[in-house]
């Protein structure tokens, strides 16, 4: 993760002054292990919370899709106000008056056949739960692992400014030496200034220490979305060690088992499902479909109604009806099949059915080239962890001659038979010897962690809700 140079400097203002507003009795800042780091990302992380509702999307279309196989009913009802110049249905003649009209209807619908679609969309429905599902788990990793290394990162920053912070410790105690040495006339008063250039470039090694030491605090903090990161600190939980014994497995057996686990394979083989599906659900538009249809209707007026004539021929007009028995009266009924054969569509049947036949090629490909990632991952990984074994061990052999070079040189330099730029520079290998083994330490131990994950073994378990 990158940071700029002004949140840096945001961040070492806030983390000093509350470190500054408080006595050392009251700071007491809570030191995170790596398994609760990890927790807490996959509880609040933003991705993650995204992939979460991802999930629940593609379980609301399931119930969608499971909806198909059921009948739609609708309901209608109106009512209207004709006014103005009608014809009046007692006379028969045309005059400015208000009618109205109420009408109730009924509508339902299901489809028989459809080229068995309604089936193959609810079985796709159900492969992508199954790949939201995976895709959740997958992110959950990469953010698991990304949290291990922002960690691990923190912990060799520590252990590095630890190393700078003990190098000026030594050096300022030879530069108070050196100095009774040049009064008394032992050494030269040039061996004094080039101490005093030394312990200099050991504070300013100690500033740029403590400010990539406050960068990666913030980069992890970031990442596990903490709003008070100003006392965030880790604590040291780890070690150099394979505990799991996993450099004893063959790269062979770790792809083997890799192959049965890995996250990534089961989602682009439930891809390559749904893929499937979708041809069958393109080539099921070529079939006929029926469906069955029923719908009802009634209607009221509140006019007045001819129930008669006259002597004289005149109609004889009543008042309407109650409204309940016009509905009564009136309803009707309507019900039948539906057919549809397609014939011709302009082509889109057909290109549907090509383009999902492309997009399950290109689904077979990344299933495969995902299976080949994995396969050189594995191995790429078994090789790392090797090398990185091998580089902490070199590098702590070198340590321990470098160190028994310092003090050789050290004795020598005390009796004044080594000038000081010599034993500078015994130093300086010194303090880089400490350096590589802190550096090939946590190398060695996130390379393990990646071999494990591979093999299955989780930085902690995840479970899923």
């Amino acid at each position: 993760m990158k940071i700029n140079k002004y949140n840096s400097l945001v961040f070492a203002i806030l983390f000093g002054a509350g470190l500054s507003a408080q006595t050392p009795s009251e700071t007491q800042p809570k030191q995170w292990t790596l398994e609760e780091c990890v927790r807490y990302a996959l509880d609040n992380n933003i991705t993650i919370k995204l992939s979460e509702l991802d999930v629940k999307n593609a379980a609301i279309d399931k119930k969608g899709a499971f909806g198909n196989y059921l009948p739609s009913v609708n309901g209608s009802a109106s009512h209207s106000w004709n006014i103005g110049l009608n014809q009046d249905l007692t006379t028969g003649l045309l005059r400015n008056q208000t009618t109205q009209y109420s009408s109730l209807g009924l509508n339902a619908g299901i489809d028989i056949y459809k080229g068995l679609q309604n089936q193959n969309n609810y079985r796709r429905a159900k492969l992508s739960i199954i790949s939201s599902q995976y895709q959740l788990l997958k992110m959950q990793e990469d953010i698991s692992l990304n949290v291990a290394n922002a960690f691990l990162e923190i912990l060799f920053n520590k252990e590095n400014l630890k190393v700078k912070k003990e190098q000026l410790s030594i050096d300022q105690k030879r530069l108070a030496r050196s100095e009774e040495m040049v009064n008394a006339g032992t050494i030269p008063r040039g061996d004094l200034y080039d101490l005093k250039a030394t312990a200099a470039t050991d504070q300013q090694a100690i500033i740029v220490a403590e400010n990539t030491l406050l960068i990666s605090k913030l980069s992890l903090a970031q990442l596990l979305q903490l709003k008070e990161f100003a006392d965030f600190d880790v604590i040291d939980d780890t070690n150099a060690k394979d505990e799991n014994n996993i450099l004893a497995q063959t790269p062979v057996e770790i792809y083997a088992k890799a192959k049965e686990i890995r996250t990534e394979l089961k989602l682009a083989q439930t891809n390559l499902e749904i893929a499937e599906k979708n041809v069958v659900i393109a080539k099921g538009a070529y079939q006929p479909t029926l469906s069955g249809f029923y719908s009802f209707s009634t209607r009221a007026s509140y006019s007045d109604r001819v129930i008669g004539i006259d002597a004289n021929g005149n109609p004889i007009s009543a008042g309407p009806l109650p409204v309940f028995d016009q509905f009564s009266d009136n309803k009707g009924h309507n019900f039948g099949f539906q057919l549809n054969v397609p014939i011709f569509n302009g082509f889109s049947v057909r290109n549907n059915v090509e383009k999902s036949k492309v997009s399950l090629e290109k689904s077979k490909i990344d299933l495969e080239q995902k299976s080949l990632d994995l396969q050189r991952n594995v191995y790429t990984a078994f090789t790392d962890a090797k090398g990185a074994l091998n580089a902490y061990e070199s590098s702590t052999i070198t340590l321990e001659a470098r160190q028994q070079a310092y003090n050789y040189a050290k004795e020598k330099y005390d009796v004044g038979l080594m000038n000081s730029f010599d034993f500078t520079q015994a130093q300086t290998l010194l303090t880089n010897a400490q350096s590589d083994v802190i550096r090939t330490k946590y190398d060695y131990i996130f390379k393990i962690k990646i071999l494990e994950f591979y093999f299955g073994i989780p930085i902690v378990p995840i479970i899923t809700k």
